[in-house]
């Protein structure tokens, strides 16, 4: 029972660190972001790589996903280049998964000491927001070792290795489990540190342990989307694209995982290493491949959004005129995009609004009562 309450109390503060760094970078940086954002995001080169760092900085591709998700349900940003940030989040995981199986023991009490020096003396300053970040990426990486620790004794109980020994290989039933492990730990860079150390113990074998990374990646998909489902449509298309690009990788790769993973066994590296170095290659690929495709999958989502919303799926007969769905968070360069009958609509009200007014006025100084029709 102790361990369980440890695991979920490390989970809660890997949640709340990325509160923290989440609320202090758009305290700090919240304006130059959005700018960035909303003017220099076109360019698919400059998105993938602002995703790749964004994720870097703040250690947690949900907490990027709830950053990239506010803007564009803010408008400040056209769902395109959002998917495209998406896609380089997961890259800038597994590039994270690989810099944290160094020993960075240091970083996260250095991080705390520095960020709660700076709060307190200077709490009113940008220095001082900048040491609330601190403290926040101190807060994620202690938590993310903490979970892998009190997640090992759990590993070690009879029950957890009879369901491991039922893994065999089976991809679909494997990502599943590692669905479930990025679920409860809330971080899939937890659990691919936590299946790189099980591998590493001979806990698992490799087989088993590539499908827990491709099931943990599509377990982030997961918790982006069930953390965005109070946004509005326009974000939550966001994290329907990333969850469905995760999906598409487990497609991509299912046919030739056996053949796969038979030749990476042979290449003489530690089991951990392989597992993280998977990790890192898979989502580098995937996300290279699913680059060109951001703009039919930017209108899928919308048609899935829209069709949602209306009740009934794309290719049914939509109805037309002032009842039809538009997007629902237009980009800074689509706020003129609307419906005609929109519009039509909207001067007409603004018509009558104006005239009401007129007649109030012109029977306030009368006395007399408006003609009537």
């Amino acid at each position: 029972m102790l361990t369980l309450l440890d695991l979920l109390s490390a989970v809660a503060l890997l949640i709340w660190g990325t509160h923290i760094v989440r609320t202090g970078i758009l305290r700090v940086y919240g304006a130059q972001l959005r700018r960035l954002l909303s003017q220099n995001m076109s360019k698919r080169p400059l998105a993938f790589i602002a995703g790749i760092l964004v994720t870097a900085m703040v250690q947690s591709s949900n907490a990027t996903a709830m950053l990239v998700t506010s803007f564009v349900g803010q408008g400040l940003m056209t769902l395109t280049p959002a998917l495209v940030i998406m896609l380089g989040t997961d890259v800038g995981t597994a590039l994270m998964s690989r810099v944290l199986t160094f020993d960075l023991s240091w970083l996260s009490p250095l991080l705390i000491f520095l960020g709660v020096v700076f709060f307190l003396s200077r709490k009113q300053t940008r220095a001082g927001q900048l040491g609330r970040v601190g403290i926040g990426l101190g807060l994620i990486v202690l938590a993310l070792q903490l979970i892998v620790a009190a997640a090992a004794p759990i590993t070690q109980a009879a029950g957890v290795k009879v369901l491991f020994a039922s893994l065999t290989g089976d991809l679909l039933l494997d990502a599943l489990v590692g669905a479930m492990f990025a679920l409860i730990s809330y971080s899939s860079l937890a659990a691919v540190l936590l299946t790189a150390t099980l591998a590493g113990t001979e806990v698992i074998g490799l087989p088993v342990a590539i499908g827990l990374v491709i099931g943990a990646n599509i377990g982030s998909g997961l918790l982006a989307f069930l953390s965005t489902s109070m946004q509005n449509v326009a974000g939550r298309q966001v994290a329907l694209g990333s969850l469905l690009y995760k999906l598409f990788g487990l497609l991509l790769i299912f046919p030739v995982l056996d053949p796969l993973v038979a030749w990476i066994d042979t290449l003489g590296f530690r089991p951990q290493e392989l597992v993280i170095g998977f990790h890192l290659i898979y989502n580098t690929l995937r996300c290279l491949i699913m680059l060109p495709t951001v703009g039919p999958m930017a209108r899928l989502c919308a048609a899935l959004a829209a069709a949602a919303e209306r009740g009934r799926w794309p290719g049914q007969t939509s109805p037309s005129g002032p009842d039809r769905i538009v997007d629902a968070q237009p980009g800074p360069g689509q706020r003129g995009a609307r419906n005609p009958a929109h519009g039509r609509l909207d001067r007409e009200h603004a018509g009558l609004d104006a005239g009401g007014a007129a007649r109030h006025a012109d029977g306030g100084h009368s006395g007399s009562a408006p003609p009537q029709r």
